[in-house]
C-alpha cells in the first residue's frame, strides 16, 4: 500500500499569492500577517509571496481567477471577513465567494485556500484572526504549502 501526502516544503522558485479583502481591516490585516508569517517561518522567501488586496470578499473569486489563469502561482490563499448583519447579504457574499474560489481551484487546477471568515459576530472573527481560536490566515498558508507539495507528488 502506498501513502502519498504533502509536507511543508516548497519547490525552489515556487510563488504563492495572498489575495485579501480590505473590508473589515482589523480582521483581514491580522489574517494577512498570519499568512505572511507562516510562509516565512516555512522557508518561503518574502519575494516569493505576492500580496494582492481587493475591496471585499465578493471580489476575491474574480481576482483569484485572473491569478489562476496567469499560472504564476503554485497556490492562492484567499482571505477575508464577512460578518452576519440584519440582511441576507451575508449569505450571498460568503456562500458565493466560497463557491467561486472552489471553481477557480478546479478550473485552473491550482490550490485556492479559503481563509474567508464567515462569522456571526465581529468578536467571533477576531477570535479566528490571531485570537483565542488561532489565525486562519496562518492555517490557510500552511495548507497552501502542503497542497503545492502534494500536487507535485501526484500523477
Amino acid at each position: 500500500m502506498r501513502f502519498i501526502e504533502g509536507d511543508l516544503r516548497a519547490n525552489p522558485g515556487a510563488r504563492f499569492a495572498i489575495l485579501a479583502a480590505r473590508w473589515n481591516p482589523r480582521v483581514t490585516d491580522a489574517l494577512v500577517e498570519g499568512a505572511r508569517k507562516a510562509f516565512l517561518d516555512n522557508g518561503i522567501a518574502p519575494e516569493a509571496v505576492d500580496v494582492i488586496r481587493v475591496p471585499g470578499a465578493w471580489e476575491l473569486p474574480l481576482a483569484a481567477a485572473r491569478l489562476g489563469a496567469a499560472g504564476s502561482h503554485v497556490a492562492i490563499v484567499a482571505l477575508g471577513c464577512v460578518v452576519r448583519g440584519d440582511t441576507r447579504h451575508y449569505e450571498h457574499v460568503a456562500d458565493r465567494c466560497a463557491e467561486g474560489l472552489m471553481r477557480v481551484a478546479l478550473d485552473f487546477r491550482v490550490p485556492v485556500l479559503n481563509g474567508v471568515l464567515a462569522a456571526e459576530r465581529f468578536e467571533d472573527a477576531e477570535a479566528r484572526a490571531g485570537g483565542s481560536h488561532g489565525n486562519k490566515g496562518e492555517e490557510a498558508a500552511l495548507a497552501a504549502i502542503e497542497m503545492h507539495n502534494l500536487l507535485e507528488k501526484l500523477p
